[in-house]
């Protein structure tokens, strides 16, 4: 059983393969964290729950470890919820009124003993990713309004330990997901984002050890929020030696009312344990989001062509039938219109929110490109931007008011565009209808969404009393029922979640799209370090990566095509350079890697990932994937500059069943699965950009004995 309860400690065990997550009531009601850890052998095991060591000016029941602790009584740490009442009152002291476990789901509801107000908390058990997922439901059960100033989806409360460290991943536009790993003093680290969505800066994913965690060893607490909108996670360290994690909606310029009867629940964020180090607890997260989270889950991702580098804004049916002709001939299988085909949209300031095709460039609409695309053997797929409109636009010109903005205030544009307010029923309505008739008179199979700016001047003119604050859930919530409804009704039609590269990627859109744009930076070796941060939090199958232009413009470096290509095929394949520009040695230099990648599709997409060797230790970088049932491997290995003629160092892979015997593609060789892992592969890799993709696959001859 995932949940069972221990009546006579008024206490709920959580039970996953590897772990134990326990909670119980204390004397006073409150519901406390008990255990968080390897699963224990008997109820006695578990601790109690009386107060720890009670500090002076500090509460007498010791440091609160409530699961959801309120602003109220004398907790003096990040809340997990804060109100105010009709009356002005702003304490919430919350006690246990009587929980319900239904399969792998525990509720408990937690009641005010003065006011008429009622929590529920809500844990649901994933068993064989050890990991748990938690929310809260708040409901006014009163008669007067109240306000929710700050709620929290979790509270994740971890073992006394002298030392924290936490991993996080930050960056900024084209440097998306870069690795951070810091020790945590007293006080409180606050990673977040208050810009209207997920953000480049920072992404809601944190994992902690406690100082001694590798790759391979070591205990590990790991999860990440599910929520594409104004958010944080708080990090907070004591002076007695505890650390807890606050994750969910940030209460920055956030309020919401709850009038009589309403709820309001919360994002979900997930919380897991490993004692097997960063590596394990990634592959728990990719797992997760593999099985449970991740839309057409059981569906590989096609290799696809994105015309935008190659045309920019100058597209036209000519132009995109001659790239669609040279893409099907390399074995691609998706041709994807990037910006530019609607309205007045020659360039970037005029256009957006004029979802008509423009007859100048495709004079019969999009039907004759899409037949010809569709004949050559691919789907279609185009780009839109439909929650962002121009000042220069039929749309704006209209309904001015449709855009978030602060009456007798400039109106500031990002990208020469504004951003339309989704907390609006007419404006969620324009924007369904919009993308709807698009894919209702075109055979469409792919929508690239894209949002190329965060929120400025957010107000909402005409809001109902006291809601104009809600807009940064609202937009959030909108956006999801519109991609829902969307999918509903044209089930085949793939979404690609992009906001100026990885703007918005997260556990909440995941639920909607069937992969990420990662990065507006495809410098393939930029690249190794954002998909080295981006696979501690995400799984290999929603990142797209693209092999561009020879001279990247990021950095104006000169890279090869085999690097290039090697770099994106450790994630969903996709073409983005100027094929016009290649020869034709290129064009089957390029087949022939397309080629690969299709044979090896199913391990990097749903196989098991391995970080070998980490792009800022070395001039080698080594990353492994693993097919489930442990068959076939392969590893990608990448030397970004030989110096002094050092050979290359050799790469030891992982994973690997250890008796089995694997033979080695491109050479022949064979070696059992712990040959392999003991002595490594010692590779030719010299000069600058030179890399390698190594194929290991199960030998038919019978497995080597132990000995």
């Amino acid at each position: 059983m995932a949940i069972f309860s221990l009546p006579e400690r008024k206490a709920w065990v959580l039970r996953t393969q590897h772990a134990d997550y326990v909670i119980g009531v204390d004397a006073s009601g409150a519901l406390q964290h008990l255990y968080w850890g390897e699963p224990l052998s008997i109820s006695d095991d578990i601790p109690s729950t009386a107060g720890q060591h009670a500090w002076i000016w500090e509460p007498e029941e010791g440091n609160s470890r409530e699961e959801c602790m309120p602003w109220g009584r004398r907790n003096f740490a990040e809340p997990g919820l804060k109100v105010d009442f009709a009356d002005q009152t702003r304490d919430v002291v919350l006690t246990f009124d009587e929980a319900d476990i239904e399969g792998n789901t525990l509720r408990i509801v937690l009641k005010d003993v003065l006011k008429s107000l009622q929590v529920t908390v809500c844990y649901r058990v994933i068993d064989i990713f050890d990991v748990i997922e938690r929310s809260v439901d708040v409901k006014n059960t009163g008669m007067g309004p109240v306000n929710i100033e700050q709620v929290m989806s979790a509270i994740w409360h971890l073992p006394v330990y002298p030392s924290y460290r936490l991993t996080y991943l930050t960056g900024h536009w084209g440097a998306e997901t870069q690795l951070r790993r810091e020790l945590l003093h007293e006080g409180k680290k606050v990673i977040e984002a208050r810009r209207g969505i997920t953000g480049h800066n920072n992404n809601p994913f944190f994992a902690v050890d406690f100082g001694e965690a590798t790759e391979e060893t070591g205990l590990v607490y790991f999860g990440g929020l599910a929520f594409s909108g104004h958010w944080k996670i708080v990090a907070e360290r004591t002076p007695y030696q505890t650390l807890q994690i606050a994750a969910g909606i940030h209460d920055f310029d956030f309020r919401w009312r709850l009038e009589a009867g309403e709820s309001f629940v919360s994002p979900v964020c997930v919380g897991g344990f490993t004692n097997q180090g960063f590596g394990d607890a990634s592959r728990k997260l990719h797992g997760y989001q593999q099985q449970h989270v991740l839309r057409g889950s059981g569906q590989l991702r096609p290799i696809l062509y994105n015309s935008w580098e190659a045309t920019s804004f100058d597209v036209n049916e000519t132009n995109q039938k001659e790239l669609a002709a040279k893409a099907a001939r390399l074995g691609v299988e998706r041709f994807v219109v990037d910006d530019g085909w609607f309205g007045q949209r020659d360039h970037d300031k005029a256009g957006l929110g004029d979802w008509v095709v423009n007859k100048i460039k495709f004079p019969q609409g999009l039907g004759p490109l899409i037949d010809e695309v569709t004949s050559l053997g691919m789907d279609f797929g185009i780009w839109v931007e439909p929650e962002m409109v121009n000042p220069d636009s039929d749309l704006y010109r209209q309904h001015p008011d449709w855009v978030y903005h602060f009456p007798d205030r400039p109106r500031t544009e990002g990208r020469n565009q504004l951003v339309l307010n989704l907390a609006r029923e007419d404006v969620q309505a324009f924007v369904y209808n919009a993308v709807d008739e698009l894919l209702s008179t075109y055979a469409i199979s792919f929508i690239k969404w894209d949002m190329n700016r965060y929120f400025s001047e957010p107000g909402w003119p005409g809001a109902p009393v006291g809601r104009d604050r809600e807009i940064w859930v609202r937009h959030v919530n909108a956006l999801y029922d519109i991609w829902r409804r969307l999918q509903e009704k044209h089930p085949h039609v793939q979404f690609e979640s992009c906001a100026g590269g990885g703007g918005r990627v997260d556990m909440g859109i995941m639920r909607y799209a069937d992969q990420f744009w990662t990065s507006d930076n495809t410098d393939a070796l930029d690249r190794l370090r954002i998909q080295w941060g981006y696979s501690h939090a995400y799984t290999a199958k929603s990142m797209v990566c693209w092999v561009t232009e020879t001279v990247n413009y990021m950095n104006g470096r000169q890279i090869p095509l085999k690097f290039r290509f090697h770099s994106a095929m450790m994630g969903t394949l996709g073409i983005g350079m100027n094929l016009n520009h290649l020869t034709e040695a290129e064009m089957e230099e390029a087949a022939g890697y397309i080629a690969q990648y299709k044979t090896i599709r199913p391990i990097v997409q749903e196989g098991l990932c391995y970080r070998l060797s980490p792009p800022e230790q070395s001039d080698l970088t080594s990353v492994q994937y693993v097919a489930k049932d442990g068959q076939e491997a392969v590893v990608f290995v990448f030397r970004h500059a030989q110096h002094f003629g050092h050979p290359a160092l050799p790469v030891r892979p992982r994973g690997l069943a250890p008796s089995a015997r694997y033979r080695n593609v491109a050479t022949g060789e064979v070696r059992s699965g712990q040959g392999w892992m003991s002595r490594g592969i010692l590779l030719r890799l010299t000069g600058d950009y030179d890399s390698a993709m190594i194929r290991l696959v199960q030998d038919e001859s019978n497995t080597y004995e132990s000995k």
